[in-house]
């Protein structure tokens, strides 16, 4: 199982135990079926949008209670396969840059579910301590917290996680994209040829300029490094890197899925679906803020020692 692995160094507790284990049962047996790694993701993707139904029910009564358990196992179920599919890829030698992208879009089509099945969860009901009802309001609090606050928080994670990957395994270990290259693709891919390749396309464009407009410091870094040592990096650049992404990888996993899950299925049972997206707003934004913070300035050191010649 640990070949099918990125690295330790960016494995959660709560994978390496239990969702890694199970995922590469799933692994074992869409195997030796000969499924192919993105459709795992496809129904990932089904399964994971399926509970947004669930989860719109309120959990007042016994019958709402079942329909929101139901929906927690149906995104854990999800997640499953959202292992399984990056474990069967690296097991199989089937990774492909289409399955990177529908990976990538797993999330954001179960999230999106969920937040329009909180929305609508809460817009009969009145806004806590006040006599107003949520109404609009409810989506527009979803909004706030899916657009404004999750796609940042996922997308940076995500992105520093691959960072992590580069320097400490390579390119080869690695999904580091950058947005030109991503343009380049998308400019060669033509409408009429594959409309689904092309779409998927032009969101993960988007998705990589949204990265790299985040993180500007660590953009010069890798211009200085691939300057100096166009042929290989030194292992000691790779090693201060590493020493310095690795305590900022908590924030990257917290800022991913486990975390944020347990919080969304606590609030959902105990019926206080509101709490949620506050927890994104406040608790993980500051987290948010932190890493980002945290990353830019060390990139920006190890960018001046590699302009002053120390490795």
């Amino acid at each position: 199982m640990k070949s099918t692995l990125k690295s330790d160094d960016v494995e959660e507790w709560l994978d390496l135990k239990i969702v890694r284990p199970l995922g590469y049962l799933w692994t074992l047996f869409f195997n030796k079926l000969n499924v192919h790694p993105n459709t795992v993701t496809v129904l990932s993707m089904i399964i994971g949008g399926a509970s947004g139904f669930f989860l719109s029910k309120r959990a007042d009564t016994t019958e709402g209670l079942i329909y929101n358990i139901i929906g927690v196992l149906l995104i854990m179920w999800a997640n499953l396969y959202d292992s399984a599919d990056g474990q069967l890829a690296r097991m199989t030698g089937k990774k492909t840059r289409l399955g990177r992208i529908l990976d990538g879009a797993a999330g954001d089509i179960w999230f999106f579910s969920i937040y329009v099945g909180l929305a609508v969860r809460l817009f009969p009901q009145t806004i806590p301590f006040t006599t107003i009802q949520w109404s609009w309001w409810a989506f527009l609090l979803m909004a706030v917290s899916g657009f404004l606050c999750h796609s940042r928080q996922a997308n940076l994670a995500d992105y520093y996680r691959q960072a992590h990957l580069f320097f400490q395994k390579g390119a080869a270990n690695s999904e580091l994209d950058n947005y030109l290259q991503q343009k380049a693709l998308y400019d060669q891919a033509r409408w009429s040829d594959d409309v689904i390749w092309k779409f998927f396309l032009f969101t993960y464009v988007r998705y990589t300029k949204v990265q790299e407009a985040q993180t500007p410091e660590f953009q010069k870094l890798m211009a200085t490094v691939k300057k100096a040592y166009p042929k290989e990096m030194p292992q000691a650049l790779r090693d201060d890197f590493r020493a310095h992404s690795l305590p900022l990888i908590k924030y990257v996993n917290m800022l991913s899925f486990n975390t944020r899950a347990i919080v969304l299925y606590i609030c959902c049972l105990i019926d206080m679906p509101y709490i949620y997206p506050l927890f994104e707003i406040i608790v993980l934004m500051s987290m948010f803020f932190h890493m980002r913070s945290s990353h830019e300035k060390f990139c920006k050191q190890l960018r001046q020692n590699v302009e002053a010649g120390k490795y």
